[in-house]
């Protein structure tokens, strides 16, 4: 065990440029109230964060400081304990060397906590600091439960033989919080969920039931298994969002709620009859996940200086575009939130209510008894709303009640599936809104797609391959400015895939009275060929080759956006 430093912590913190001698005496005197630790102090008040944190305790105590964002782990070797061990010790074996194991640990001045491992590694042991959230990351992805879900499907296929299923016997049995198909899918949603998966896909094929999971925009194969559980699957997720289990001829939608790893979790149930059996996607809504602000959404400081300004005006649209799954609510929210007062009553209409925002009303669509769009949002409007969020413009008499709204005294948000801000005027034309209406409502037009970013832990320059180069130079980058192209190598850190998390890109255009006066009066060509030329220099294919300039995504990454932002 190393021997620790004289200096103290704070003291250290200090020594690095990253503390304050002020902060330092308020963490302090709140520590001595509170009986916490300092380093927690420090990071909860924002004085420090925690890898500045780690590093000061790394140095007191003369240990190295690991940041395991870089760090290729084994995950073979960092199971030497079990996920209960390195949770409750804080602690994970980094690797094996001559004479004994690194170990990572976040508080290695635990003197009970370093016997305890020594106890169950039963070798020699070399210290080094990690920071607490990136040790939490870390242990997410080294105890995946691929094994576990392998086996439990096994167990459920053993369970089952080759018997037909009676569905009262199943219902029955999948009742019982025991049974191995409960067991199975409980086991999906919290690897679901420690990875960040969006949607898990449940695939009859021919020879086998294929699980996968959307991670970052891209499928991602959890595992394969015999295919004779799909039925008691199917089976039980159709009991959870109470769709009718004898019905397997038509596609059924529901929804029910569930925790996993200790949070609430939204599941949307859609179901599908396939050629070998009923196929079925969950889309995961996570209830307690924090939505952004606006300040941390990526736009660029102009637009969102001119976005900020058009979400405190008393009324008209703001239309946010894009197809599903690129964060245009996540993008309302975090404008509803911004502009949220007492002063302000703001009523939402969704399906579903993906984020809950204090100090709003928010209304759940139910079109099975007939809660519409167009029927609540009448309702609504005899509330004596300030501000309304529309969920989706899906059809003319949900598109006409909004933006007559807009006209007369209210701020409106709402969302259309569109390619880009252009095309917009045109898509509320084909569902039969009348053109002056759209002209006098309509105060911006926001589109945005989720482009991935490179995986800092295993990010590396980039040579753009002869197909690559080509594409660079037609799109106007030129050769100096590849210096800074970056890819991902492929790690543990993001399933070799070279990417991890996701940012926004975006082009807005802003109504002016040119724009006003083609869309009233003229046909929809005329107003894109005005809205292209306004958007010059700042159109979604602009903002994403920003971004990959900077290093903050690949060029294979971009050329896979332009091909759905480009014409």
């Amino acid at each position: 065990m190393a021997r620790y430093g004289k200096a103290r912590l704070g003291d250290m913190l200090v020594q690095l440029g990253h503390l304050l001698q002020d902060n330092l005496g308020q963490a302090l005197e709140q520590q001595r109230q509170s009986g916490e630790r300092l380093g927690k102090v420090l990071v909860e008040r924002k004085f420090a964060t925690e890898v500045q944190v780690a590093q000061a305790l790394s140095a007191q105590l003369s240990l190295p400081f690991i940041d395991l964002r870089h760090f290729h782990l084994r995950p073979e070797i960092s199971r030497r304990l079990s996920e209960y061990q390195s949770r409750r010790l804080h602690a994970i074996v980094l690797e094996e060397h001559d004479g004994g194991l690194l170990v990572g640990m976040v508080d290695p001045t635990d003197l009970l906590l370093y016997d305890e491992l020594k106890r169950l590694l039963r070798s020699e042991l070399t210290l080094a600091v990690v920071a607490e959230s990136q040790f939490i990351e870390t242990l997410d992805r080294v105890y995946r439960r691929t094994e576990e879900i392998s086996g439990l499907a096994q167990e459920l296929s053993d369970d089952m033989g080759e018997a037909i299923v009676d569905l009262h016997e199943m219902d029955e049995a999948a009742s019982l919080e025991a049974a191995p198909v409960v067991k199975l899918l409980q086991t999906i949603f919290d690897d679901a969920m420690r990875i960040r998966a969006s949607d898990v896909h449940i695939e009859p094929m021919e020879r086998q039931l294929r699980i996968r999971f959307r991670i970052d925009g891209a499928l991602h194969l959890q595992t394969e298994a015999d295919p004779n559980i799909a039925p008691a699957l199917v089976l039980r997720l159709k009991l959870m969002s109470g769709l009718d289990i004898s019905e397997k001829r038509l596609p059924q939608d529901g929804r029910f709620h569930m925790r996993a790893r200790d949070q609430v979790v939204d599941v949307r149930v859609s179901s599908m009859p396939t050629q070998y059996g009923e196929s079925v996607v969950l889309r995961l809504l996570n209830r307690s996940g924090n939505f952004l602000s606006l300040e941390k959404l990526g736009m660029p400081p102009e637009m969102l200086k001119e976005f900020r300004k058009i979400i405190h005006r008393s009324e008209g649209m703001v239309l946010v575009t894009g197809p599903t799954g690129s964060g245009k609510t996540t993008t309302l929210y975090a404008a509803l939130d911004e502009i949220n007062s007492i002063e302000q009553k703001i009523v939402t209409v969704e399906d579903p209510v993906e984020y809950r925002l204090p100090g709003i009303n928010q209304v759940q669509v139910n079109e099975k008894i007939d809660l519409t769009f167009a029927r609540v949002l009448r309702s609504v409007l005899r509330q004596d709303p300030d501000i309304i969020l529309v969920g989706e413009m899906r059809d003319p008499e949900t598109a006409q009640i909004g933006l007559r709204a807009a006209i007369t005294g209210h701020l409106v948000f709402s969302t259309l599936h569109t390619r880009d801000a252009a095309g917009t005027l045109a898509r509320l034309v084909d569902m039969d809104v009348p053109r002056y209406m759209v002209a006098s409502s309509v105060q911006v037009l926001l589109a945005q797609r989720l482009l991935r970013r490179v995986c800092e832990s295993c990010s590396q320059p980039h040579t753009p391959s002869a197909i690559e180069a080509e594409w660079l130079l037609q799109a106007g980058v030129a050769e100096v400015e590849w210096s800074q192209l970056r890819t991902g190598n492929g790690c543990s850190y993001c399933n070799k895939t070279g990417y991890n998390g996701r940012q926004a890109i975006y082009e807005m255009l802003v109504m002016n009275r040119e724009l006003i006066d083609l869309a009233a009066h003229h046909d929809s060509t005329r107003f894109i060929q005005a809205a292209r030329q306004q958007l010059v220099g700042r159109t979604l294919l602009d903002d994403a080759i920003s971004r990959m300039k900077s290093g903050g995504t690949s060029v294979a990454e971009v050329m896979r956006i332009s091909n759905q932002v480009d014409d």
